[in-house]
């Protein structure tokens, strides 16, 4: 019996150790919706994507993730975008130094705004 009751606390340890801690004061997340021209297509999603990834390399990025709409029925729910990003920075600065890096620039400039219809971002501030 008393085997059965340490397997059990060290799994509940282990289960806590896996949740990712609070934002910390002042992070801010970028979040970006994405509506393709084509919509649904998959080599259009693919290189958002792509490029999306390519980005994990700018300072100041803490996390960045990227993927499609999970689909729906609850009324409260918008499904209709193609593309999500969620990329959290370690402050309102970065994610200033962010938009005018040119990597960022360059695909916005190349990849994004030309196979997108429509892009909706909203930043929010810890």
């Amino acid at each position: 019996m008393k085997p059965i009751l340490i397997l059990a606390a060290a799994l509940s340890f282990v289960s806590c150790a896996t949740i990712a801690p609070p934002a910390t004061s002042g992070s801010v997340d970028h979040v970006v919706f994405i509506w393709l021209k084509r919509p649904g297509n998959i080599a259009d999603r693919h290189a958002i994507r792509a490029a999306c990834d390519d980005l994990r390399v700018i300072p100041g990025i803490k996390s960045l993730d990227s993927g499609t709409a999970l689909a729906s029925d609850r009324p409260i729910v918008d499904d209709s975008f193609d593309v999500g990003l969620t990329v959290r920075f370690d402050s309102v600065k970065s994610l200033r130094a962010y938009e005018t890096n040119p990597l960022h620039v360059k695909k916005k400039t190349d990849v994004l705004i030309p196979l997108s219809k429509k892009i909706l971002v909203y930043d929010i501030v810890r």
